[in-house]
């Protein structure tokens, strides 16, 4: 075994058979029927074709998501020009960030993250061969433009990873942090927007930012406003330069026949399957303002999930609603803890829940005590 995985410990979360499962920030809705119809005719076509490999350059899925993104920043009243050639897929976004990790990272190089932040970016890192150089976060989560410029400078890392809107706090940047790490390398600044569909109003993505800068790469998944966890599709949209690069470190045929077209079929209905945002958007926004009332700490967030502090002990608090049917996520920040939207049902559970236990023991709340 390689001496520096010695110690470390595997990404996951408990995966628990109870009845409100709110831990892993999935899309708690799931895929419509006449969607889920039209996955199933889509692929009824291509079964007998198994024998052949896939398109390796998966050129359809690409043209698919090229239309979709060209429309959430029409939304954004933004316009990005974009062509298929600056997209990259892969099997979940973690893939993608591996992919782009191996390309420009490996021994010697180095990668700086913020954090707390998305826990898989310095076990990628890591993965590689790479060192991984953390720098914190403001007290209240945020990152401005002067300190990531500052911390970038001193430390030129051969990649930045930027996480918009972060998980776990649920915090976004402004474009000018972006800039401001970009500007202050000369690595590859990736900017991982897993959650951008969750913001509202709907933020400017860091594609804005692509022309001109060739070591800029943005990254986003199908898992979370899609709803396709189980499909396993991230993306990524860079320069074609930098995305010609990531084929030298891809897997032969790394994307299915199946995943290519179930992720088409879905973006052809991507409207239907956005609907539930903005019903996620309202359960976020209900949790925050119910926990707040209840004398938690909770931080604005832009994602499906919520970040909220003040608690006395997490793991007893997780435990607790756990014993309720109700999972949440302990994320190893003292006295935090997130969970992230669920259905209108699910949300009501929880929050019940939450108000049950402080009746029982108002010291979970720690201003309570």
């Amino acid at each position: 075994m390689r001496s520096d995985l010695v110690g470390l410990k595997p990404y996951g979360a408990p995966h628990l058979d109870v009845p409100v499962q709110l831990n892993v920030n999935e899309n708690a809705y799931p895929i419509p029927d006449v969607v889920v119809e039209s996955m199933r005719a889509a692929v009824d076509g291509h079964f007998a074709g198994l024998n052949r490999y896939p398109d390796r350059e998966f050129e359809d899925l690409r043209e698919h998501l090229v239309t979709y993104l060209q429309g959430v920043n029409d939304r954004a009243g933004q316009s990005v020009e974009l062509s298929s050639d600056m997209i990259w897929a892969a099997n979940g976004s973690n893939e993608v960030l591996s992919h782009i990790v191996q390309a420009f990272g490996g021994p010697g190089r180095t990668v700086l993250g913020f954090t707390p932040s998305y826990s898989m970016h310095p076990l990628i890192t890591t993965g590689t061969g790479a060192t991984w150089q953390a720098s914190a976060r403001n007290d209240d989560f945020t990152l401005d433009a002067e300190t990531v410029a500052a911390e970038v400078a001193a430390l030129n890392p051969d990649i930045v990873f930027l996480c918009t809107p972060n998980n776990p706090t649920g915090t976004s940047i402004d474009l000018d942090v972006i800039e401001a790490a970009y500007d202050n390398c000369s690595g590859i600044v990736i900017v991982d927007e897993a959650y951008a569909e969750f913001s509202r109003p709907a933020r400017a993505s860091a594609m804005t930012l692509l022309d001109g800068r060739p070591r800029l790469v943005v990254s986003r998944t199908m898992s979370k406003a899609f709803a396709c966890a189980g499909l396993r599709l991230g993306y990524a949209i860079a320069s074609p330069d930098l995305i010609d690069v990531l084929r030298l470190v891809r897997l032969p045929y790394h994307l299915s026949e199946i995943t290519q077209v179930l992720a088409s079929t879905a973006l052809e209905h991507a409207d239907l399957l956005l609907e539930n945002v903005d019903r996620l958007i309202d359960s976020r926004d209900r949790i925050s303002q119910h926990l707040d009332a209840a004398g938690f700490t909770v931080y604005p967030s832009d994602s499906n999930f919520v970040l909220f502090g003040s608690i006395a002990s997490p793991h007893d608090l997780w435990q607790k609603l756990l014993d309720r049917g109700i999972l949440i996520r302990d994320i190893g920040i003292d006295h935090h803890a997130r969970v992230n939207a669920g259905t209108d049902e699910e949300t009501t559970a929880f929050l019940t829940a939450v108000d049950e236990i402080l009746a029982e023991d108002p010291a979970i709340v720690l201003s309570a005590n």
